[in-house]
């Protein structure tokens, strides 16, 4: 057998998975978190979202999380998580980033990772211990966090799947109901086999296990999931995340800000939500840099401040961008910033007044930056509305051109 899987000492330690993912906060602590789930005071609404990902689990249906990026997928996941912590519901919850992933044996080697950081003192810890050590794994520590890793040896071809299969079935298998939620799940598209196929042959017996797919590119999601010529279409309920909605945001925010000994004026609240566009990540980005001023009383003069701030701290990353991008991309980025989003992509009198030259021009060069993830398309009934993708970039494209 390759080296033991941990000894008690080693393992001691270690939290159950979703834990690893959280931050630890205390009173003095900044409570806008840019990433990750600490606690439930310091998460904004989702009440709907986090019943209907229960709900689907505790029902058998396996979910698709779909939204653009930074919208709070993750921390959605995590705080589901902590729920189902707190009712002590005979859940274990799961949780596997496959962003760094490559193949079918690096998600084996993910989903893995992910299991022995059950404390094999516990009744379920154990039971996994002593599964994966009949798979007889490798198993390392990384140097700097501690954390373990596990990968696998093949001797032959279709042992990966088998692995796979055997996991998958060992976790169905378990008294527990089991929650596996799959992030950043689109870099499956890129693996040499088929994992779609392969997941779906899977997955269809596996009545105990309740997935989460998410997923950070939104229309390569859609399309895996809404595509009848795709393996995994019809097989999960859709739940798209949209932005909180500007009541609850702004209660969020001044509650958080009184709680730490700081006032913020109404309008200042609402100039934050109109500059981010209430997006999750770039609202809470802000926040945190103005909670971390400790000011007494917050001014739209020094939320400004605090939005120049983030601008140039980013200059040198929007700069390099240009030099990755034809003229053409660059000047509809620029068009797009200036009317902050553009409904009429191909209309006359947007074109002429950014002399971007020929509505066959602009459809190439906008589907070009939507590849590049560089604008976001919201489709509506009757239009799609274009935006810039990351607002920062957006306000610093108006402002310098």
């Amino acid at each position: 057998m390759q080296p033991k899987i941990g000894s008690d000492k080693e393992h001691s330690t270690q939290q159950t998975d979703y834990k690893k993912n959280m931050k630890v906060g205390n009173d003095k602590s900044n409570p806008f978190l840019v990433r990750g789930f600490c606690k439930d005071e310091w998460f904004c609404d989702r009440e709907l979202e986090t019943e209907r990902l229960l709900q689907n689990a505790l029902n058998g249906v396996d979910t698709t999380l779909i939204s653009p990026r930074k919208y709070g997928k993750t921390g959605l996941i995590f705080h589901l998580f902590h729920q189902i912590e707190k009712q002590q519901l005979p859940i274990k919850c799961i949780y596997v980033d496959l962003l760094q992933t490559r193949s079918i044996d690096d998600f084996i080697n993910a989903l893995a990772e992910e299991l022995v950081k059950f404390p094999e003192q516990t009744s379920f810890g154990k039971r996994v211990w002593d599964f994966l050590k009949r798979l007889r794994p490798i198993l390392s520590y990384d140097s700097l966090t501690g954390e373990p890793q596990v990968s696998f040896t093949y001797q032959m071809a279709g042992e990966e799947e088998r692995n796979l299969r055997n996991i998958l079935e060992f976790l169905n298998g378990q008294p527990e109901q089991i929650i596996l939620a799959l992030d950043e799940f689109q870099q499956v598209t890129e693996y040499p086999e088929r994992m779609e196929a392969i997941l779906r042959s899977y997955i269809q017996n596996l009545h105990n296990i309740h997935l989460i797919f998410s997923g950070s590119k939104q229309s390569l999601m859609a399309e895996m999931f809404l595509s009848p010529k795709r393996p995994l279409f019809s097989q999960t309920q859709q739940l798209s995340l949209d932005k909180i909605t500007e009541d609850k945001y702004a209660s969020f925010i001044k509650r958080l800000f009184n709680e730490g000994g700081q006032q913020i004026d109404e309008d200042v609240i609402q100039f934050i939500l109109h500059w981010t566009r209430r997006h999750t990540f770039y609202t809470q980005c802000v926040c945190n840099r103005v909670f971390s001023k400790h000011l007494e009383h917050i001014d739209l003069d020094s939320v400004k401040v605090v939005c120049s701030e983030l601008l140039i701290e980013n200059e040198s990353n929007y700069i390099q961008y240009k030099e990755l991008l034809t003229p053409m991309q660059w000047q509809m980025l620029v068009a797009i910033a200036k009317e902050r989003e553009v409904t009429q992509i191909t209309a006359g009198s947007f074109l002429n007044k950014y002399k971007i030259s020929g509505t066959t021009t602009a459809r190439r060069t906008v589907n070009s930056l939507i590849e590049k993830e560089l604008i976001l398309p919201i489709p509506q009934k009757k239009h799609t509305i274009y935006q810039i993708y990351d607002v920062f970039f957006m306000h610093w494209l108006a402002r310098e051109y």
